[in-house]
């Protein structure tokens, strides 16, 4: 939406006297009129009620994109500035995660008393969010300032991921070594420190330390190992507390770190739509990993992302079982998908059971995934194929909660955009029947742009169904359970697409239950997937 300057400021002061001044200023930043970021600007520069707006405006920069960054780069520097303002500044910065220049660093901690300073020989210690944006700088001078920081329990945890940041290997042993010293978060952010630095001279710390370690700390120390040699060593389906610790010291205890090669073993066929196998030393090409850390935030394992080859595809988001479940593109693999999948496609042109002899024929596909334990079912899924957020179970899901609650206000004042994925895709017809959650969705998320799907092959596809053939598609997924807020259960059968997207728009343009290989992981979570899965092959399994 165009608009004048004066326009643009009558609009976002009004937006800051609503009775509710954040909502206001998220529908603001959707709409984005042209020069709103001079708006706030101006404004922030203003002495009137500068107290009560400064929160508003700095959170309104951070949604401003790169217009939104130059004016937070050019109101920092500026020296007249009180100290809760800069604060404030520097907090919407790092979520921006933007390279402050080191000099402006610097004078914000010899000016802002509440920093305890930029070196932390202060009376107290510096700022969290002033070591957050030193570890962004990319200066490599801070490295001494920050390892000095590794003994004060206040900031130990920021202070090693910052020096993960920077890369600064010289703090690769006292990180490691300090291991021993550190608990909760803060054992957590000194293993991520180590991932962030890639430095191999952190593994025979770990590898003392997983000897010595507490159950409780196994888990940063095996996921470090994993990351930081590359061997990925298969454990026990659904081991948990000192089960999975015993399993994870005896899986390292010869102290190899080299990958052998790939496995894939336990192949059991239970029907001709079921069957399970392990894959061990996976090559994880296929894989959901965990983000790096967001600056500022207090979780050093948060937000995961489904990646290929190391690039995201779609953002997973977190752990926590009680948040929202949404995906959102990211970007789209290089061929990588493509690349993979294909191998399978001569027995997927009408595959209608599973055997022991076409699993060990597709075994150096299934070897590129993730080390693992893993459920083949074939299944009939009713699906269509959705490019209307409106129509979304993303949202539609939320909607029929909020209705539950009575009250629709937060569903309405977000709007459908909000919970879309980004991408056309395809999703059950209806929440999966039968299930013990009241609600189970499903949604399959293309691995390539919908748009360069070829309507000729598409075609093709469609004639072969009419004709009574069932080529198969393959879709990486997993069950995901929720309990919303505490509140609300659901589970969600979640995939993305390895092959097959021009077979699904086909069925789905028919309406035929459209054909699937699903390669679902298991064991990370309990026991729900394993019921989840259940549920889906009862309802939707492939007939003999």
């Amino acid at each position: 939406m165009m608009g004048d300057h004066e326009t643009v400021r009558v609009r976002l002061r009004a937006a800051l006297c609503a009775n509710d001044p954040w909502t206001a200023l998220y529908t603001l930043t959707t709409d984005r009129p042209d020069g709103l970021a001079e708006a706030v600007e101006e404004l922030y520069r203003s002495d009137a009620d500068r107290a009560v707006v400064r929160p508003h405006l700095a959170w309104l920069l951070r949604g401003l994109g790169e217009s939104g960054d130059e004016v937070l780069l050019r109101l920092f520097a500026e020296p007249v500035l009180a100290a809760e303002d800069r604060r404030d500044l520097l907090k919407a910065a790092v979520a921006r995660r933007l390279r402050l220049p080191a000099e402006l660093l610097r004078m914000y901690g010899e000016q802002d008393p509440a920093s305890g300073g930029s070196d932390g020989r202060a009376d107290g210690p510096p700022a969290p969010e002033l070591v957050d944006a030193i570890g962004l700088s990319g200066d490599p001078s801070f490295a001494p300032r920050l390892g000095a920081l590794l003994e004060t329990p206040a900031v130990r945890g920021r202070a090693a991921l910052a020096l993960g940041r920077l890369g600064a290997r010289e703090w690769t042993a006292p990180i490691a070594g300090g291991l021993s010293g550190v608990s909760g978060l803060d054992h957590t952010a000194f293993a991520v420190a180590l991932e962030l630095m890639g430095d191999p001279a952190a593994v025979p710390y770990l590898l003392r330390w997983l000897a010595e370690s507490g159950e409780e700390r196994v888990y940063d120390v095996h996921h470090a190992l994993v990351r930081l040699t590359g061997r990925d060593p298969l454990l026990p389906e659904r081991a948990s507390g000192a089960a999975y610790a015993a399993a994870v010291r005896a899986a390292w205890a010869d102290g190899r770190t080299e990958r052998a090669p790939v496995v894939v073993r336990d192949v059991l066929v239970e029907s001709g739509a079921r069957a399970r196998f392990s894959v061990d030393e996976g090559a994880g090409r296929i894989r959901v990993a965990f983000d790096p850390p967001s600056p500022g935030s207090t979780w050093p394992r948060w937000d995961r992302s489904l990646t290929f080859d190391g690039k995201p595809l779609y953002r997973v988001g977190s752990l926590c079982d009680t948040c929202e479940l949404g995906l959102t593109l990211l970007g789209w693999p290089d061929g990588v998908v493509t690349g993979v999948a294909a191998r399978m496609r001569g027995r997927l042109a009408c595959l209608d059971r599973l055997d022991a002899a076409l699993l060990a024929e597709w075994s150096p596909v299934l070897g590129e995934l993730e080390t693992g334990h893993y459920r083949a079912l074939l299944l009939d899924l009713p699906l269509e194929r959705v490019s209307d957020p409106a129509r979304s179970w993303w949202y539609r899901r939320a909607v029929a909660r909020a209705r539950e609650d009575g009250d629709a206000s937060e569903y309405e004042d977000d709007g459908p955009e909000g919970y879309w994925p980004g991408v056309a895709h395809f999703q059950l017809t209806a929440p999966v029947p039968g299930g013990r959650v009241p609600f189970t969705y499903g949604a399959l998320l293309p691995s390539q742009p919908p748009e360069s799907l070829d309507p000729a092959t598409v075609a093709r596809h469609a004639a072969a169904i009419a004709a009574g053939e069932r080529p198969a598609a393959v879709v990486l997924g997993w069950i995901d359970d929720r309990y919303v807020e505490a509140r609300h259960e659901e589970r969600w059968l979640v995939g993305a697409v390895l092959d097959g997207h021009h077979r699904l728009a086909a069925y789905a343009a028919a309406g035929v239950p459209a054909r699937v290989l699903l390669l679902a992981r298991v064991g990370d979570g309990g026991d729900g997937g394993l019921e989840g899965l259940a549920e889906v092959a009862a309802a939707y399994g492939c007939r003999d």
